[in-house]
């Protein structure tokens, strides 16, 4: 895994929940980690990883996702074995 997904791994496992992930870092570790995205109507994205989809918002109009979104992913990451 690269550097740079390390880090966003890090900053969704941060403690207390970070507000400065950025959903565009989010969308390239789920690809790293061999999801694929498709898009859906207005700002919802469909995310298909270890044999489930999520259906997931696209912020906006800020670039960052809110804390309930980002412990969302984290759950989801850390039942399926995903830890940084």
């Amino acid at each position: 895994m690269k550097k740079k997904h390390q880090r966003t791994l890090e900053l969704v496992y941060a403690r207390p929940i970070s507000a400065n992930v950025r959903w565009a870092d989010i969308e390239a570790l789920l690809i790293e980690l061999g999801g694929k995205i498709s898009e859906r109507e207005g700002s919802r994205v469909l995310v298909r990883l270890f044999n489930d989809r999520r259906v997931f918002h696209r912020p906006h109009p800020k670039p960052t996702m809110d804390k309930g979104a980002v412990e969302a992913i984290r759950k989801w990451l850390e039942r399926n074995g995903v830890i940084p």
